[in-house]
């Protein structure tokens, strides 16, 4: 039997950050609720997803913005390091994005082929 840890996220996009053969994007997923008047109180929670793919990579960085609604899907790793300064161990979570779709780069596409 195959095993696996694996994530999936579909939200907004918040930051593009290149770095050393690593392209990191935010991206915000919503888990707001409605208060006890009735009003939907906001309360997105921020996640960065890393792609390695040289060639994902460029299509993000030319097709990619913030505000956009995404979908990434991919391997979630806990990690483990030393702290520099403590010399302590720290622990975190990374998740490597497999697949990476834009949904608003295809709506713009579909209001431009109506429009057009």
């Amino acid at each position: 039997m195959k095993t696996f840890a694996k994530y999936e996220i579909v939200g907004r996009v918040g930051q593009l950050k290149d770095g050393n053969g690593v392209l990191r994007i935010t991206i915000a997923a919503e888990y707001g609720r409605k208060d006890n008047n009735g009003d939907f109180q906001s309360k997105p929670f921020w996640n960065e997803v890393n792609i390695w793919n040289e060639n994902v990579i460029k299509w993000a960085k030319e097709n990619v913005a913030p505000g956009d609604l995404v979908r990434s899907e991919g391997t979630i790793r806990q990690e483990q390091w030393e702290d520099p300064n403590t010399g302590e161990a720290r622990y975190g979570v990374s998740l490597n994005s497999d697949s990476f779709d834009n949904y608003s780069l295809a709506i713009r596409k579909q209001i431009e082929r109506q429009a057009g």
